[in-house]
């Protein structure tokens, strides 16, 4: 084929985002594209979408050495300060327990926690035609019911969430596609090749091309992603009430105004108040109207008068206002959330919508991108079977459904003002609004195991639980679930109360994972092979957290050992050579003092371990469980066996890469 020929189709395919059949006959459709006069953008994953679950993708994904690209059809990311913005969409801001637990494993939770506010408890309030407005008591936001680091919500900006983002981005050279909205996407040819997606970019509308392995929609409740998708819609309802949204600083007498607060007037609907960052507070207001009320109306002083007569007779002024917006409540669930093949998915509000009273939509939102991209880190290399992809939307959109089940019922018992029904939905559900409710089914990556080896708080499909232990090396107490960064690695802990007594079984187990026939080992080997090629990106701040402490024995897995012996009884040369090369992981089960119940890291996880027993917990890049096994040490091959038992689990979603067999 002639250069001039050549050229014409591949003009043709950048006009039309495809050529006519005989035109591809002599010429498949990537030599085309990559003979364009501009040639695609390559990557191995496409972002659509830089709000909080796309950029916490994008985020991961960079830090593992992932090509990935942004694009975002906005000309900036949302902003932060005195900018009155009236949009449709409300940016969300409260970060619930575990993603507050989620920052910390990332190593970015110390700004937020710096600039955000915490709210510990939620105040009721009620007014009716016999009773003026008086509180009828306050709760507890997170009870000690549930064990967390961190009880509280922290109220802090999506624009400050982006921005925390978009400068660990900038750090590792990644930098978000401004203006460039997406079009459309297809597959290159039949045999897995490329995806092709289709942009416009700026003003002029230009054309642009990328090339990528995995597209992943994070694009807001109108996705333009999810309608591309084959047979995926956004399913459900919206409700008929309309609710005003207004944050700025006050000027008050109303007393509980640092406090979450639910205000229901029985002549004007109901409201709820919400502490905010840098003095602000943020009021949702109920507008009842009839279903012929021309909602136009329902502008910003029409809702600041609302909002004054709900507080009657508490005086309210504001200082100014930051923002105002309007918003109907919808909840809705896309009826898939990947395509056929594993190759688009969706994530954040492209595969679900809901109210944002319960400040859950940029906690979900993130969690889904937090549950891909360490499925999407292991399939661009080469080392996921097709299991690991899809257990994301078996994952996910169970979450989905089960968030607009309970926002359903939420939103309604806000709006009825019934503050016992309210405060008794919400300790039913407070494990799954705090974040570590949010439970996995029975999958490849998460396996059942006999009832006699799950009897503590450590469950497959769960969360971690949060614990203290002393790091041996320097005697630092830390929390052992956040010790290790988010490196993409599955953490494997052996738990045991005595390293001596348990000697032959680590021997034998850490002689059979070293064995080139263990699928640990290969998968292992495999693995420094991709990173050799692919590094991950460093930034600045690995001089501190010293990434190469959790990679010394394996890219893929992190190895630790947790011990109740006193640290005069015990030196690291006493362990097996793949433990001592994990010196950094080995911790002391001695501070239960400092722990959030008073309880040994082993007891509480385990619920009991025998004198001579052996316990592994596997622990996802995600920091859920995925399995737990238990070992008599005293049996001659239990070590042995524990090996052949991982490498079980593992090959259940793990492969090694066909060209490194």
């Amino acid at each position: 084929m002639s250069p001039a020929l050549l050229e014409k189709q591949a003009e043709d395919l950048q006009n039309s985002g495809d050529v006519p059949m005989e035109q591809t006959e002599c010429v498949d459709r990537l030599t085309l594209l990559r003979s364009m006069p501009e040639p695609p953008v390559e990557c191995q994953v496409c972002v659509v979408g830089a709000g909080p679950a796309g950029l916490m993708l994008a985020c991961n994904l960079g830090r593992f050495g992932v090509k990935v690209e942004v694009v975002d059809d906005r000309a900036d990311q949302t902003p932060v300060g005195r900018q009155v913005l009236r949009r449709a969409v409300l940016p969300p801001d409260g970060l619930q327990p575990k993603t507050i637990e989620t920052f910390r494993q990332m190593r970015l939770a110390d700004p937020l926690l710096q600039r955000g506010v915490r709210v510990y408890d939620i105040s009721f309030w009620r007014s009716t035609t016999e009773e003026p407005l008086h509180r009828l008591g306050r709760e507890v936001h997170y009870p000690p019911v549930i064990d967390v680091l961190d009880p509280y919500i922290l109220l802090v900006h999506q624009g400050m969430v982006e921005s925390l983002f978009l400068e660990d981005l900038k750090k590792r050279g990644v930098h978000v596609r401004r203006n460039t909205a997406f079009d459309s996407y297809s597959v290159c040819d039949s045999k897995g090749g490329p995806l092709q997606v289709n942009c416009r970019t700026n003003v002029t509308q230009d054309r642009k091309t990328l090339l990528t392995q995995y597209l992943v929609g994070c694009d807001g409740a109108h996705s333009k992603v999810r309608k591309s998708i084959p047979d995926c819609k956004s399913v459900g309802m919206s409700q008929a009430s309309v609710w005003g949204v207004l944050d700025g600083e006050l000027e008050t007498d109303f007393p509980d105004i640092w406090s979450k607060t639910l205000v229901y007037s029985e002549e004007y609907g109901s409201m709820l108040i919400i502490p905010r960052e840098r003095n602000m507070t943020r009021f949702y207001i109920e507008l009842r109207s009839s279903p012929k009320a021309d909602r136009s109306q329902y502008g910003q002083e029409f809702v600041m008068q609302r909002a004054k007569q709900i507080l009657a007779p508490y005086e309210i002024g504001w200082k100014y206002i930051e923002w105002f917006g309007r918003y109907q409540i919808g909840q809705r669930v896309a009826s898939r959330f990947a395509d056929e093949h594993q190759r688009a998915f969706l994530a954040g509000d492209a595969s679900h919508t809901h109210s944002p009273k319960a400040a859950q939509g940029m906690n979900t939102s993130m969690h889904d991108a937090w549950n891909l991209c360490w499925k999407l880190n292991f399939a661009a290399r080469g080392l996921a079977k097709p299991a690991l992809l899809q257990s994301y939307e078996e994952e996910r959109r169970k979450i989905a459904l089960d968030l607009v089940s309970f926002d359903y019922e939420h939103a309604n018992q806000i709006a009825g003002g019934d503050a016992g029904a309210l405060a008794e939905n919400f300790k039913t559900n407070v494990r799954f609004i705090s974040g570590i409710g949010a439970e996995y089914p029975d999958n490849a990556i998460n396996m059942a195991e006999p009832q006699s080896w799950v009897m503590g708080e450590a469950k497959p499909g769960c969360l971690l639980p949060p614990a203290k232990v002393t790091r041996y090396l320097d005697s630092n107490p830390v929390d052992v679930q956040l010790d290790i960064p988010m490196l993409g690695q599955f953490r494997i802990y052996l738990l045991m109360w005595d390293v001596h007594q348990s000697r032959i079984f680590l021997d034998t187990f850490c002689q059979a994972i070293a064995s080139s026939e263990s699928l640990v080992s290969q998968l292992s080997a495999a693995a420094s092979v991709s990173y050799a090629k692919q590094p991950r990106l460093p930034a600045p701040e690995d001089l501190f957290i010293r990434p190469e402490r959790y990679t010394a024995v394996s890219h893929l897995f992190t190895f630790a050992l947790i011990t109740t012996m006193p640290k005069s009884e015990i030196e690291v040369t006493d362990l097996p050579a793949l433990l001592q090369d994990s010196r950094w992981t080995f911790y002391l089960d001695d501070c239960p003092e400092r722990d959030t119940r008073g309880s040994l890291c082993t007891n509480k996880w385990l619920g009991s371990l025998g004198p001579g027993e052996v316990a592994i917990v596997n622990v996802r890049p995600d920091g859920y469980v995925g399995s737990i096994g238990r070992w008599d040490s005293s049996v001659d091959d239990a070590g042995e066996e524990a090996a052949r038992w991982l490498d079980k689990y593992y090959d259940r979603f793990l492969q090694v890469p066909a060209d490194l067999k």
